[in-house]
């Protein structure tokens, strides 16, 4: 149902008014809220390092596991975000973003699926080299966000990166202690498994660990689906693994249990530590 200029007016009155103030992402989802149906929303906020939780209104009782799982590295393979890596920004359809194989992947069992969405959107704006991710989603108890809905959100993404980067200059981002973090932990996903394994099993187990199916490994690397599951089974095996699911905690453990000097690969050392 369309709005009036004047009650459009209203509505953003107090989203223009928060810039600059630790109240003003509250009320940029309340109007967003009043715009589209929206069930739950997370805004990630990257400042050189690893993401910052700005707001989060997903069920309380499924906050502490995937959230910290996502903290903790998961986030690394996020559509979004490696979307994002890719420069692209504005509004996005997760569906859009994800690889094919996206929902058989272990991020999506291990972290996705258990914030109970059936469909994301959102906008991913660079604001002078920092990363906000805003995400909208539909909740299982109700249906996709329609046609309409998602042209609106689409229609009002310029407006919402003006008012995100005003707030965003007019606000403190001096240099963290761990801002170093996210750079290692980038170079950590890139090289992991460079250490045991040959260039094409690495680059095939970071193409698991990034959502895709072997059908898609294949196609990305114009070599037979039957190639894909040789190099998966030759890796499983220097790795000491037997399943996609266990290649995905092995990633997030060997992340967490990463301790300067940092290498380039988080397997060294830690593989060590597990005989």
């Amino acid at each position: 149902m369309a709005i009036s200029i004047a009650e459009y007016s209203k509505r953003l009155a107090p989203v223009v008014s928060c810039i600059g103030q630790s109240s003003f992402f509250d009320q940029l989802m309340a109007f967003l809220k009043k715009l589209a149906p929206i069930d739950n929303a997370v805004i990630l906020y990257y400042h050189q390092q690893q993401p910052t939780l700005t707001y989060n209104d997903l069920p309380a009782a499924n906050r502490p596991t995937h959230i910290d799982l996502f903290l903790k590295g998961a986030y690394l393979l996020d559509p979004c975000y490696r979307a994002a890596e890719d420069g692209h920004k504005g509004f996005y359809q997760l569906d859009e973003l994800a690889p094919v194989g996206f929902r058989q992947s272990e991020y999506y069992k291990n972290y996705f699926r258990h914030t109970g969405l059936i469909d994301e959107c959102g906008y991913l704006f660079h604001l002078n080299g920092d990363l906000l991710n805003i995400s909208l989603g539909r909740d299982e108890h109700h249906q996709r966000f329609n046609l309409l809905q998602r042209r609106l959100l689409e229609d009002i993404a310029p407006l919402l990166q003006s008012l995100c980067q005003q707030h965003w200059q007019s606000t403190d981002h001096s240099q963290h202690p761990g801002d170093d973090l996210h750079r290692q932990l980038s170079t950590a996903l890139t090289h992991f498994g460079t250490s045991v394994l040959t260039e094409r099993e690495a680059q095939i187990i970071q193409l698991f660990l990034h959502g895709h199916s072997t059908k898609s490994i294949a196609q990305k690397l114009s070599i037979s689906p039957e190639t894909v599951k040789l190099h998966r089974k030759h890796s499983y095996a220097k790795l000491d693994i037997t399943s996609q699911s266990e290649l995905f905690y092995l990633f997030i453990d060997a992340l967490s249990s990463m301790q300067p000097p940092f290498g380039d690969d988080p397997l060294v050392g830690y593989l060590e530590l597990r005989k």
